[in-house]
């Protein structure tokens, strides 16, 4: 029998790709998941707060299908 897995807990760090002059934020915080996404298009910020997803601090309804 194998031993239970236990989670390890990591910090949340953003690598940025250059020094543009602004401070770091935490990415962490109470009852927020953020996530940053970088694709071609540019840098997105996701926060989930409880059952309401934002994206670059709009408000995203969810897909009713």
């Amino acid at each position: 029998m194998s031993p239970p897995l236990i989670p390890e807990v990591r910090p949340e760090v953003l690598l940025r790709c250059d020094d543009d002059g602004q401070s770091a934020l935490p990415l962490a915080s109470e009852g927020v998941l953020r996530y940053i996404w970088e694709s071609r298009y540019g840098t997105m910020l996701i926060e989930v707060i409880g059952d309401a997803v934002f994206v670059n601090g709009q408000r995203i309804e969810p897909h009713l299908g």
